[in-house]
C-alpha cells in the first residue's frame, strides 16, 4: 500500500512541475501570450459562430498543438541558453529551429481558423 501511495504522490508532484512550467510559459513569456489572444478570439468565434462539436474539437487540437509547440520551444531555449551562455552558431540554429516548429504550427492552425470561420459564414 505504501508504494501505491508513493506512486500517487509522486505523480502528483509531477502535475505540480507541469503546472509550474505552464504557468512561467504564460506568464513571461510573450509569444505565449498572442497564442492565447488567438485562442480567446476562436472560442468567442466557435460560440458566436454556435460550430459543431467537431469545428470545436479541431480548434482544441489546433490550439493544443500551438501550445505544445510553444513550450517546446521555450524548453529547448532554455537548455540552450543555460549549456551555451556566449554566442554559438549552432546554438542559434537549434533556436531558430525550435522556433520553426511554433511558426508551422501557427501558420496552419491560423489556415485551420480561416476554413472553419470562412465555411460557417459562407454557408451559415
Amino acid at each position: 500500500m505504501n508504494d501505491f501511495i508513493n506512486f500517487c504522490r509522486s505523480r502528483w508532484a509531477a502535475f505540480g512541475f507541469a503546472f509550474k512550467g505552464a504557468y512561467d510559459l504564460l506568464v513571461n513569456h510573450a509569444p505565449s501570450k498572442i497564442h492565447l489572444a488567438a485562442f480567446v478570439f476562436m472560442m468567442i468565434a466557435c460560440t458566436v459562430l454556435d460550430f459543431p462539436l467537431w469545428k470545436w474539437t479541431v480548434v482544441i487540437i489546433c490550439v493544443g498543438m500551438v501550445l505544445c509547440a510553444e513550450a517546446l520551444n521555450t524548453g529547448i531555449e532554455y537548455v540552450v541558453d543555460l549549456v551555451s551562455p556566449d554566442y554559438n552558431i549552432l546554438a542559434g540554429k537549434a533556436k531558430d529551429v525550435a522556433a520553426a516548429g511554433v511558426l508551422f504550427a501557427s501558420m496552419s492552425s491560423g489556415v485551420v481558423a480561416i476554413l472553419l470561420i470562412g465555411d460557417a459564414l459562407l454557408n451559415g
